[in-house]
């Protein structure tokens, strides 16, 4: 959200009944209380872990809206990832794109994380979802997995520093994968051509009451809402001032609008390092979940090189301007999948995470 809009429907807010507001710091929860949820959260595994440790790490792969849309069931040798559709968010993502990427994210942390702490084994993926078959075996060094708990999506303006070749050729090479097409843009032509394209869609998404309805439901104002709920797009997780949840949500619907969130989107783009547009040469569930894995080595080769990321998806999430993303980057006749922005930037609190026992079936 835009943090001057915020502050905008807070400081109206104040004025129209200041002593409600006097005490709203003691209904919110602090900071600091959030910081020990995330840092319990985040705990590194241990040099032998349970099969609940692996799964904690599954669960802190990104996912769509924080809507962390899995189930995970254990079996002999064996662990499901599995599609949550109570969690479904069918306007940004009607056709469940975004869920079955998520479940890959996810199935490729709790791979990492086993195959680097002695479970070493094989994933499947299907139409219903992922699994993980593993034997005992011996621990495997692998840089991604330091990179887990670490990584976060920051979704604030960037030094807009270019990135060097290595560190170019470092992501291109975790991210590679059979069936899934990587395009990283750093020229700043073709970068301006795919913002204006996501500002095209933020524009569309935000004059969308049913996008705005879906939206600030998963919306999560203060640390109190997002430790109780473990899930959802904590404000202080892009830089939004923490706020009561009527107060929040006040201001989300009397002060956010397209036209700030434009802007938002444009300063952040210009500021970032560069663009990568993941596509899947074929567009069913099991390449999205691969897309899913191969997005999440991107994101955690970034973490290990310092570098900070954010999805701007807007492009694939309007239909209507996948053709053009598609044609920028060189691929027509595929669907884009996920845009992620990437360059240096400042660290920003983690996303809530539901508790392991939560997802387990």
């Amino acid at each position: 959200m835009d943090r001057r809009n915020w502050l905008i429907g807070a400081g109206a807010l104040a004025l129209a009944g200041g002593a409600g507001v006097v005490g709203w710091r003691t209904s919110v929860g602090s900071s600091a209380d959030y910081d020990r949820y995330s840092a319990r959260l985040r705990t590194p595994a241990p040099p032998d872990p349970a099969v609940a440790d692996l799964i904690r790490y599954g669960t802190l792969a990104a996912n769509g809206h924080n809507t962390q849309p899995w189930r995970f069931r254990i079996g002999a040798g064996a662990i499901d990832i599995l599609p949550d559709l109570s969690r479904r968010t069918p306007v940004v993502d009607p056709d469940d794109h975004h869920l079955f990427v998520s479940l890959g994210c996810a199935a490729e942390n709790l791979r990492i994380a086993a195959t680097a702490t002695g479970r070493p084994g094989a994933l499947s993926l299907d139409e219903t979802g992922a699994r993980y078959v593993f034997d005992q075996g011996p621990a495997r060094a692998d840089p991604l997995f330091a990179a887990i708990p670490a990584r976060r999506s920051s979704r604030t303006l960037y030094d807009g520093r270019p990135v060097s070749n290595r560190d170019l050729e470092t992501l291109r090479r975790a991210t590679d994968s059979p069936g899934v097409r990587l395009i990283l843009l750093t020229d700043r032509p073709r970068i301006d051509q795919a913002r204006d394209l996501v500002v095209a869609g933020n524009e569309a998404q935000m004059t969308d009451p049913a996008f705005m309805a879906e939206l600030k439901h998963w919306l999560r104002f203060n640390p109190g809402d997002a430790m109780r709920t473990g899930d959802g797009l904590y404000s202080a997780a892009s830089g939004s001032p923490v706020l009561p949840a009527g107060l929040g949500g006040f201001a989300f619907d009397r002060f956010v609008g397209a036209a700030a969130e434009n802007e938002r989107y444009a300063r952040q783009i210009d500021s970032s390092s560069g663009l990568a547009v993941f596509l899947a040469e074929r567009p069913d569930r099991a390449h999205w979940m691969t897309v899913g894995r191969a997005c999440q080595r991107f994101m955690l080769a970034a973490t290990a090189l310092d570098l900070s990321c954010a999805f701007v998806n807007q492009p694939v999430e309007v239909a209507g301007l996948r053709p053009a993303l598609a044609a920028l980057v060189g691929e027509a006749g595929l669907r884009p999948d996920l845009v992620l922005r990437f360059g240096r930037g400042p660290v920003l609190p983690f996303s809530p995470r539901r508790p392991v026992a939560a997802v387990i079936l």
